[in-house]
């Protein structure tokens, strides 16, 4: 059970409303967590750099890429939310996960991302050389501050105890 509640629109104050508006118009609905988040507009803010990150490194690494680099993030951090809205979009695109034949790039972002999570302190330096075979430093950079991003949404999703979004719960029960 969640410990913070989601925040509705009804009960918003109007500077809280406005940031819903313009996350709404652009963006589409609030999820649970960004009903959780919205309690502090600036808390709100910062996790929502996730998505002017992803359209960067999208544009070098694709969207399936992006994709499979959040879902092993959000696996290998334990991320019920975040797991299951990345396996809804592998699931949608009928992807299995675990026995999709990855390209040599996609590996290296999946591996990339365990590794940021299993011991940032220890990535293996042959991550580092793989990495830099096929992307440069300021793409590197990128790619790690998304991870970062996305390492925090998931922490926020754990320690908050957001609830699961009512449309990602058939997943949980999906192989």
């Amino acid at each position: 059970m969640a410990v913070i509640s989601q925040l509705k629109y009804e009960d918003a104050d109007n500077e809280t409303k406005k940031v819903i508006d313009e996350w709404v118009s652009t963006h589409g609905p609030l999820t649970n967590m960004k009903e959780t988040l919205i309690h502090s507009i600036p808390a709100f803010h910062a996790l929502m750099e996730w998505f002017p990150l992803e359209e960067e490194i999208e544009s070098f690494l694709g969207e399936r890429a992006v994709n499979f680099f959040s879902y092993a993030i959000s696996t290998e951090n334990d991320c019920l939310v975040c797991s299951m809205f990345f396996k809804k979009i592998l699931d949608d695109a009928k992807i299995d996960f675990e026995h999709f034949e990855f390209t040599d790039q996609e590996k290296v972002l999946i591996d990339y991302g365990r590794a940021i999570v299993k011991d940032a302190n220890n990535i293996p330096d042959q991550i580092f050389d793989r990495l830099k075979s096929y992307w440069n430093e300021n793409q590197i950079v990128s790619i790690t501050a998304f991870a970062t991003i996305m390492i925090a949404t998931n922490l926020i999703n754990k320690s908050l105890k957001v609830d699961l979004d009512e449309e990602l719960i058939p997943y949980t029960k999906r192989k």
